[in-house]
């Protein structure tokens, strides 16, 4: 099981994705912004794995995962983008930060095989 912070500006995919993420044993916390997401990690502390769109008001999600790997003990946060964003520019920046890149529509199966992938099976705690 891991923590999963999922941050999605579309309500309907950041709630799919969560539903998802919990239905197969995933403890996922799903905000709207980065600047939500920011807050709850300050809060809570380090996800195991960051799920989040690239294209969001504020900031994007590439900005949004180099803010959260400052943070400290983040520095190799794993990380999933889950964008419609499907030029190859936008997917080779997310792979250059060493995330991987999924496209929208996602196949949940894909997302949940590269949570797997990215993390061990871990005791989620109370995050």
């Amino acid at each position: 099981m891991a923590r999963v912070l999922v941050v999605d500006d579309n309500e309907d995919i950041r709630e799919l994705v969560a539903r998802q993420l919990r239905a197969n044993g995933h403890k996922a916390v799903a905000v709207g912004s980065p600047s939500e997401a920011l807050a709850i990690v300050d809060e809570r502390g380090a996800p195991d794995v960051a799920v989040l769109d690239v294209a969001m008001p504020e900031m994007d999600g590439l900005q949004l995962l180099r803010e959260l790997r400052a943070r400290e003990g983040m520095s190799d946060l794993p990380a999933i983008f889950l964008s419609a964003r499907v030029q190859e520019h936008d997917i080779q920046a997310g792979r250059d930060l060493g995330a991987i890149y999924l496209t929208k529509p996602f196949i949940a199966s894909a997302l949940i095989g590269a949570i797997s992938d990215l993390v061990e099976p871990k005791d989620a705690g109370t995050w």
